[in-house]
């Protein structure tokens, strides 16, 4: 991947940055997509604590494989 060295200021608005953004030329015309890190970040993390997680596998629950199956069959 080739890199391309931005000026302070530029890279002063891209530290602002948390959500994806779209670089235009003077004339608006886009130039590319610029994805922050830390946006990346964010949208990997669960949105459930750990707390929760923990909760919804012990109370276990749904349906066996060959059940979906055979209903599927039944349906189709």
């Amino acid at each position: 991947m080739t890199k391309v060295i931005v000026d302070p200021a530029t890279r002063a608005q891209l530290a602002k940055a948390n959500n994806p953004l779209e670089l235009c030329d003077d004339y608006g015309n886009v130039l590319g997509h610029f994805v922050p890190l830390l946006s990346r970040i964010d949208k990997t993390e669960p949105r459930v604590s750990e707390e929760e997680l923990d909760r919804r596998e012990r109370a276990g629950g749904g349906r066996e494989l060959a059940g979906i199956l055979a209903d599927l069959t039944r349906s189709g």
